[in-house]
């Protein structure tokens, strides 16, 4: 039962740990949800997360209770009779009550929270001034008689609204004409829906009525208070003048004030209240996003980056170097003649280590690279592929959500462009020389050096000839010399290792092409990963840290039954 019901046990408390674990997790929801919730009940949380802490901080276990109500509904008349005393000013004139008057009942100090409550006029109710032993003992009850919260003083209103953030317990004095305003019932009953467990409504004045009015009023203002969300309450009948329902009142507080946690029960409904107007703008999953980028998304950015074109570059690079190692002897300087193609596009820059200062910053000293700019249509890809990115991540979030999401998946086109070259500039596109560059280069200078000692011995043997030496003997094979089995045998196995190593150098070459296509790849991917993914991540990190939050400043709260 709530701490308003009369002779009732408490079925479920709100105890301080709960209501500290409550707030810290919607202080917590607050930070992670930041800009993507809404700015007022972000501002509300935060000014609650504060009074939850302050109220708790204040020494002694008082209930503040507030005698709320619109003009001429006779709450400082009903203030008085609870008091036993006129100690509110009740008067025809309108508006009496100016600023709220605390009656506080017991020996225990109620200093610093009156301060905190900002309430000047205090008064202390002698012992003897109820009848406690009807209705149980009031000491550590504080009753404020507030200014009416209808007045036509703008400044009497405000003082009204005020005082009602703060105090623990809600009592609501309403009169037979009156009873039905929609101020009360849209501005304030509807509104505090959720803390029906620390709200009475008091129909007082009614020995204005017929008993059979008083019963009409009194269902007829029920059914109203149900319209307002609080199906469960129950309208007390009072009559100020006549002392009718006062003790009931009184019973009502007592039996709060016998709970002593009526201030974490009006505490944990405000957090609920807040918390369900914050949850309402979150989702209730986040979508399964992958944490490396699609094929999608990496193939366009790898368009973007000119991979293509480096990997042709590093395909000829390699048949260039092959070309300079196992090709024929006598040629093999011919490729030298020709720019290397890495160094055109500048993808060929190696960094050296330099104490105390990064990879990163040594490369931005270089510059870019010379790959040729990315097409219009490798720019579109790479756009469409973020925006689907983004769609399928932002799908099933509330609209914030999904710009904050939308605007993670866009990096800026500069940066992301800077990113994609100092990627591919900082992956090696060169390996080690395979051995078998090795076996070849010593085949060729071999065949090299008997084809040239071969047309040596030719030429040596032509000049002799013309010189009419004949007594010169020349070695045979058969009827073949030497000599020219030397040239010729040597011209031959070079160019045929030639043509061989070159269609090996080819297959070579494409296996270069797909291990380096695949480093690249990597490196892109990381930059998608790093530029575009994680930040969306985040978002639904954040997401998923502001949801869980918001439930468990929700979730393990007392259920209070009806």
């Amino acid at each position: 039962m709530t701490p308003m019901r009369m002779g009732a046990r408490e079925a479920a408390t709100v105890t301080a740990e709960r209501l500290a674990e409550q707030a810290d997790s919607l202080a917590a929801a607050v930070a992670c949800g930041g800009a993507q919730l809404p700015a007022d009940l972000v501002a509300d949380a935060q000014r609650l997360v504060e009074k939850v802490a302050q109220r708790t901080s204040i020494a002694g276990s008082h209930t503040v209770v507030a005698l709320a109500g619109a003009t001429g509904s006779g709450k400082s008349s009903l203030f008085n009779a609870l008091v036993g005393s006129p100690v509110a000013q009740v008067g025809a004139r309108r508006p009496t009550t100016s600023a709220p008057t605390a009656a506080v009942w017991g020996a225990q100090a109620a200093t610093a929270l009156l301060d905190w409550l900002g309430v000047a006029a205090r008064h202390t109710v002698p012992e003897a001034a109820t009848d406690e032993a009807a209705v149980g003992r009031l000491d550590g009850l504080v009753v404020l008689d507030l200014p009416d919260f209808d007045s036509r003083v703008q400044a009497h209103r405000a003082e009204a609204r005020r005082v009602l953030e703060l105090v623990d317990v809600f009592v609501w004095v309403t009169d037979p004409q009156k009873y039905a305003d929609a101020l009360l019932h849209e501005d304030y009953l509807r509104a505090l829906a959720r803390h029906e467990g620390v709200t009475l409504v008091v129909l007082n004045q009614a020995d204005r009525l017929e008993p059979s009015a008083v019963q009409a009023c009194r269902a007829d203002l029920e059914r109203l208070l149900s319209l307002d969300g609080m199906p469960a309450a129950r309208v007390l009948v009072t009559s100020a003048r006549t002392g009718w329902g006062v003790e009931q009142l009184r019973q009502r507080l007592a039996n709060a004030v016998a709970g002593a946690h009526a201030a974490r029960h009006r505490l944990h409904a405000d957090i609920v209240a807040v918390a369900s107007g914050l949850r309402a703008g979150v989702a209730d999953a986040e979508p399964d996003v992958a944490a490396s980028p699609g094929s999608t998304l990496v193939d366009a950015l790898v368009r973007s980056a000119g991979v293509p074109v480096v990997l042709d570059a590093v395909e000829l690079d390699y048949r260039r170097a092959a070309g300079s190692h196992g090709g024929w002897l006598f040629t093999r300087w011919v490729p030298r003649l020709r720019p290397d193609p890495l160094s055109r596009l500048r993808v060929d820059r190696a960094v050296v280590p330099i104490a105390g200062v990064g990879d990163r910053d040594v490369r931005a000293v270089l510059g870019r690279s010379s790959i040729p700019a990315p097409s219009p249509s490798a720019r579109s890809a790479v756009s469409l592929a973020i925006h689907e990115l983004a769609h399928a991540a932002a799908r099933g979030l509330p609209q914030p959500w999904v710009d904050a999401v939308t605007d993670a998946a866009a990096p800026q086109p500069q940066r992301l462009a800077d990113e994609l070259d100092r990627a591919v500039t900082s992956t090696p596109l060169r390996g080690r020389d395979p051995a078998w560059w090795r076996g070849f280069a010593a085949l060729q200078w071999v065949a090299g050096t008997a084809a040239l000692g071969g047309a040596l011995w030719l030429t040596a043997l032509a000049v002799l000839g013309w010189l009419q030496i004949r007594d010169v003997p020349t070695p045979t094979v058969g009827v073949l010399p030497w000599p020219l089995l030397l040239f010729a045998g040597g011209a031959g196995v070079g160019l045929v290792g030639t043509w061989v190593f070159r269609a090996a150098a080819r297959r070579g070459a494409r296996r270069r092409r797909v291990l380096v296509g695949r480093r690249l790849r990597e490196a892109v991917a990381a930059v998608a990963t790093a530029g575009i993914v994680d930040p969306v991540v985040a978002v639904l990190a954040r997401h998923r840290g502001t949801r869980e939050h918001l439930d468990r400043a929700l979730g393990g709260a007392p259920s209070t039954p009806r």
